[in-house]
Formats: structure tokens, sequence, C-alpha cells
């Protein structure tokens, strides 16, 4: 399996049984570009929101918040959210609740670490379509229409995450003056007005990671 896959993931883990998530995390954790605990589904709420990790690991019976409880909030706030229900109960109507929620994977206590690992890493189809790798450590996640740099947030504008699908959607990856005008003002806009955007949309981001491809328009530097 991609190694290399791995260490782009940021998980979460909400998980109040403290040796086990000790465990988990001293086994599998270093595979991850990080690996963060929660030990309640409200605390895991409040830092998946923090974080914006790539997957979610609950436990099921938490004080505060149910790891279900959670996971429901999680799915308003992104839908595509992949979140995998750790239980050490097997009754039929919470692996129903956990269907229902729209969880990927469920595993019932006692289980392998490796098990674990084993079934992110067979994911790797389902986020490498999610998330788009650009050169100098930015990635940008299609489905949260978001920036990061090394894994932190970069805000910007919903005019230039527009701007960034726009150039990934083309085949080619260069995009020119007017395709960019007419996709993402509905008004007339003067080149002097689209040169400013550029320049700011660079300096939030960087020089390297937007290439201007003269006499044809721009280009994103994909990784």
């Amino acid at each position: 399996m991609c190694k290399k896959f791995l260490k782009e993931l940021k998980v979460l883990l909400v998980e109040d049984e403290e040796k086990l998530s000790l465990l988990l995390k001293d086994a599998i954790g270093d595979s991850f570009y990080s690996f963060s605990v929660a030990n309640d589904g409200l605390d895991g709420l409040e830092m998946f929101k923090k974080i914006s990790p790539d997957i979610v690991i609950t436990d099921i019976m938490m004080p505060k918040m149910t790891g279900l409880e959670m996971a429901k909030e999680i799915k308003k706030i992104d839908a595509n959210m992949p979140i995998i229900i750790l239980s050490a109960f097997s009754e039929a109507d919470k692996f129903l609740g956990a269907i229902d929620v729209g969880v990927v994977k469920y595993f019932i206590k006692p289980f392998e670490p490796d098990e674990l690992l084993e079934y992110i890493e067979s994911l790797q189809n389902i986020f490498e379509s999610r998330v788009v790798a650009l050169t100098h450590g930015f990635t940008f996640s299609k489905t949260k229409k978001s920036l990061y740099k090394d894994g932190r947030f970069v805000a910007l504008s919903k005019r230039e995450s527009q701007f960034l699908e726009l150039l990934l959607k083309s085949s080619e990856n260069i995009v020119d003056d007017l395709t960019i005008k007419k996709n993402l003002w509905h008004e007339e806009v003067r080149d002097d007005r689209l040169r400013t955007f550029i320049r700011r949309f660079r300096e939030k981001t960087s020089k390297e990671l937007l290439r201007n491809v003269k006499g044809q328009g721009y280009q994103i530097e994909i990784a």
C-alpha cells in the first residue's frame, strides 16, 4: 500500500477509553500526517471544526455526546467526511444507527490496530479523488473547496476558491484571461482588475503556486 498517501492524512480519533486511544496512537499514529485525540463527542466535534481532519474514528458510547450524535453534526458540516465507528456493542440497533448516519465502517472491539490501518489504506481512491496535491506543500480539497499549506488552512475568498477550481477543471490546467473573467464575474471586468485579483491571490498563497503561461493564461502547479 502507498505509505505516502497515509502521510498526507489528518486523523481525528474520538475515544473516551484512554488505554485504547493511547494504544491506537502508539500503534498507527506515526503512519499519518497527524493523529489527534479527543476524549468525548463534544470535544471531538469542537476539534473537528478546529483541525479539519480527513477522516474521523469514533467510539459510540461516550459522555456528553455519543459518537453517533457527533457523527450527525459532522455530516451537517461535511456530508462526505469518512467516519469509522468503534464499539464494544454489536446490537443491531446501534449498527443500523451507524448506517443511517452514513459511516463507512464499523469495528467491533477488540480489534487489531493493523486492521484499522489496512481499512484506511483501502480508502485511498476516495481520498485521492477529493484532495489535489499542489506544489510547495499546498493541497486543495474539492469537497470542502478549501486550500491548505502543509496541512494548515489558507483563508481564500469565494471567488479565489472558484478560481482554483477553474484551473483544476481545465484539461491542461491552463486558463486564459477571458475564461477567468467570464467564470468569476457577472459584469465586465478590465484587465487591471484581473491583474489585481491575481496579485492578491499570489500574496495569500505563493508566487510559485500560480504560473503565468505567456500568451496562454495561468496554470496551477500540480505536485
